[in-house]
């Protein structure tokens, strides 16, 4: 398989992205974004979905001429639209918002609306912990998952993340999505014809299903059951009723070229530790529990694998397939 720099990665994505359509801003973030992913590991949301976006940047799915701009702002608070773009410059310019806002006021919530695919939720906080903030990245997506006791997917997987900056240290960096597992290895699974194991998704039927088919025309399972699925409607309401942005239900699914523009919805909230108990007091609390954590054999800080990933990978590279290669050369033109 080849391996290309981070360097070279990004650029085949920008070119691709500006030749679909993607205006500087928009192509060059996008691209950062990807090779992020790539860069720690995360290959389901990096350069293999420029495809996906070019085809969405193509047929109108997407705007590449789009503006993200503040529609609403009322002290700590402000409103984004992403203007039916790709999501990368809305997201950054929602996150400096929210960082400045904070310095401001102590806290600040900043919701992007009328956005696309966020790709991996940890990328918009990067710029949160260099400031020493804390932060929470929310986002919706099209909907995948059934809610508690149901069987008709409503909801999207929902991803969360956050970010505690550290006094000495990476920050503490967790992200994760509400379902029981990836809906791409339901995908891999159908793609080999191989099972799934019970608890991963349900059938059409909303039964619990082995055969990944029948459960990406059914639904995916929530992580831990009917809790999983109440933490991921409460995401779907702070990212739609505070931005009105589309619920997943209304959203035509990513894995497709045809379909609506998404319009999904984002939110980030960043929090001054130095507005409540103090930065002395917020670091002192964080390294006693890291101290804890890292004093029992095995235990690993989130966030401190991906990291040493993307350290590597700025020396070595990533490896891709030839196929994808092919692709994104194709693509870049």
């Amino acid at each position: 398989m080849p391996r290309l720099s981070l360097e070279q990665l990004g650029d085949l994505a920008r070119r691709a992205l500006l030749r679909a359509g993607a205006d500087a801003t928009m192509a060059s973030t996008t691209a950062d974004a990807l090779v992020y992913a790539d860069a720690r590991g995360l290959a389901s949301h990096g350069v293999t979905r420029v495809a996906q976006y070019t085809a969405h940047l193509s047929n109108g799915r997407a705007d590449g001429n789009a503006q993200p701009r503040i529609v609403a702002s009322k002290g700590g608070a402000a409103l984004i639209s992403a203007g039916s773009g790709l999501a990368y410059p809305a997201c950054a310019l929602a996150v400096s918002e929210a960082v400045v806002r904070a310095h401001e006021f102590g806290v600040s919530l900043v919701g992007v609306t009328d956005s696309h695919h966020y790709g991996v939720a940890a990328f918009h906080l990067a710029p949160v912990g260099v400031a020493g903030m804390v932060g929470l990245a929310l986002s919706n997506s099209p909907a995948a998952m059934s809610v508690a006791g149901g069987k008709r997917p409503l909801l999207g997987t929902n991803p969360i993340a956050a970010v505690f900056p550290r006094p000495h240290g990476i920050p503490l960096l967790i992200d994760m999505s509400l379902s029981e597992v990836a809906r791409g290895k339901l995908m891999i699974a159908a793609k080999d014809g191989k099972p799934i194991p019970l608890g991963w998704a349900l059938d059409a039927e909303g039964v619990p299903t082995t055969d990944a088919r029948a459960g990406l025309e059914g639904s995916m399972l929530a992580m831990g059951g009917a809790k999983g699925a109440m933490l991921a409607l409460v995401v779907e309401l702070l990212v739609t009723t505070l931005t009105g942005a589309a619920l997943g239900f209304e959203a035509s699914t990513f894995f497709v070229n045809e379909g609506n523009r998404p319009r999904m919805g984002h939110a980030f909230l960043v929090v001054d530790p130095g507005a409540l108990a103090g930065r002395t007091v917020y670091g002192e609390r964080i390294e006693t529990l890291v101290a804890a954590m890292t004093d029992e054999a095995g235990v690993r800080l989130p966030g401190e694998r991906r990291e040493a990933l993307a350290q590597a990978a700025s020396v070595d590279g990533v490896e891709i397939s030839s196929q994808l290669h092919e692709k994104l050369i194709e693509l870049a033109g």
